[in-house]
């Protein structure tokens, strides 16, 4: 008979072990794919605004003797996230993006003609608008990152997290003159 309840003790045991295991793992798929599909809402937008860069670097090196080399790091940048199938390498990249357009807008400043060259003022308020929808979705990516981030390190779900080989993801970063703009410097 204490043979018989051990047995069913044990088997309660593994059962709330692999129940426990189930809803980790489900748990973590989620967190995954809740990650994912915020990204992709972001990546769309993204992608517009790549798309409008080539556009833009064309206006700006017929209106200008522009500083080359803010170009040349534009167009690189969009080739690099146009051929980049990671997500995290696409935030990286989007991240670099964003000082660079910051740069050319702040650079085209200096050339009153540029300023008023109506394809240059079309395609900077096309960016912005773009800018603004972006900053709508990066604050849903945001927080659905730091869930998985927080999710993935915690116990015991590291253990599995590790196992599956889940790692940190980087968040879309605000830059200093976005915050600045924003009036958020600190």
């Amino acid at each position: 008979m204490n043979n018989f309840i051990a047995l069913i003790i044990l088997i309660l045991i593994v059962i709330g072990c692999a129940s426990m295991l189930i809803s980790l793992y489900n748990r973590l798929v989620m967190l995954r794919l809740n990650v994912d599909k915020s990204f992709a809402n972001i990546d769309v937008l993204l992608k517009q605004r790549v798309d409008e860069l080539p556009e833009l670097v064309k206006v700006v090196k017929a209106s200008a003797a522009f500083e080359q080399e803010t170009l040349m790091q534009l167009t690189t940048l969009r080739m690099s996230y146009l051929e980049s199938k990671n997500g995290a390498e696409k935030v990286k990249l989007n991240n670099q993006l964003n000082s660079g357009l910051k740069d050319l807008f702040a650079l085209a400043e200096s050339y009153p003609q540029l300023r008023t060259n109506q394809n240059y003022q079309r395609l900077q308020s096309r960016i912005s608008e773009i800018e603004d929808h972006i900053a709508d979705r990066r604050e849903f990516f945001n927080e659905s990152v730091t869930l998985y981030n927080v999710g993935i390190n915690e116990f015991p779900a590291i253990i599995l997290a590790r196992l599956m080989g889940y790692q940190n993801q980087p968040l879309l970063q605000i830059s200093a003159q976005e915050k600045e703009y924003a009036g958020l410097t600190l």
